[in-house]
């Protein structure tokens, strides 16, 4: 069983930027595809985005396309979410998560790290 662990979260200002990282120990990193996804407080976790293994695909949910970029180093078995423009409706903790498959919905993901709060001020 892998092992993910998150890092980089923290309180930022309503425009700011914050760059998340999730380390995997455990397994082979190049076969996994990842994700982030996020809970806030009373919702229900959503996806935020993915990247293949090969990271040749990303795909992101319509509420952070064109300001959250996901990118891997197979070489660093690290996952990242680079956040800019950020909104006090992001604030949440961020969940990395990984699957052998291809990751069509959150629940095909069979390991998920503890998470890493991100909290915007307006």
């Amino acid at each position: 069983q892998g092992r993910l662990v998150e890092s980089g979260g923290g309180l930022v200002q309503a425009g700011g930027s914050l760059r998340l990282s999730c380390a995997a120990s455990g397994g082979t990193f190049s076969n996994l595809f990842m994700a982030w996804s996020r809970q806030a407080p009373g919702n229900e976790r959503e996806f935020v985005a993915s990247i293949s293994a090969s990271g040749r695909y990303v795909y992101y949910a319509d509420s952070v396309r064109g300001r959250f970029t996901i990118s891997r180093d197979n070489s660093k078995n690290t996952v990242y979410l680079q956040m800019n423009s950020l909104k006090p409706e992001d604030t949440a903790v961020y969940y990395c998560a990984a699957t052998r498959g291809t990751g069509g919905t959150l629940a095909d993901f069979e390991t998920w790290g503890q998470g890493t709060q991100v909290t915007v001020s307006s």
